[in-house]
């Protein structure tokens, strides 16, 4: 199990910093590298992280009151033993969530698509989406999000006419 020099989050300066991957091999979880330069990255927080903190504070309890017991491993979201989460109990958790919050079923990576929409349509620079997202290519960004595209353009038609006194 490797353990991180600094953790991954970092709750006083409110940033994520992407090192590592943790994957399935051969029936293991095995640590990784990320795919490619631009993956590893650090990404600012949105706001002050209050359920962070708390949520820390709640893992210092159970790391407290397991002693020897807790497995360090540098995470920010661990099993109450410190080891990392079971992928399939995390996409259990999260259908079961989604299912009480009347919502639809969703893959676990359908939230970076929703934050990679949000950031395009909240007129994010593509390069930035891109890197908060750890894309390696801005085409490749907006090829996946073109969604998001006729949204933006009828902004700029929009903007375009109250620059021309329209």
């Amino acid at each position: 199990m490797h353990n991180f020099e600094t953790p991954p989050v970092d709750l006083e300066a409110g940033a994520l910093t992407v090192r590592r991957t943790l994957q399935r091999v051969e029936g293991e979880l095995v640590w990784g590298e990320p795919k490619s330069q631009g993956a590893r990255r650090t990404v600012p927080l949105p706001g002050p992280p209050a359920a962070l903190w708390e949520h820390r504070r709640r893992q210092l309890e159970e790391r407290l009151a397991l002693g020897e017991a807790w497995r360090e491993t540098g995470l920010v979201f661990t099993s109450s033993m410190g080891t990392p989460l079971e992928p399939r109990r995390v996409h259990r958790l999260l259908q079961r969530l989604l299912q009480q919050a009347g919502l639809r079923s969703a893959r676990f990576r359908d939230p970076r698509h929703t934050a990679a929409s949000f950031l395009l349509a909240l007129g994010v620079h593509p390069r930035v989406a891109m890197e908060t997202l750890g894309r390696s290519q801005v085409s490749l960004t907006m090829d996946t999000y073109s969604h998001v595209l006729p949204a933006l353009q009828r902004e700029a038609a929009e903007r375009l006419r109250e620059l021309l006194g329209g």
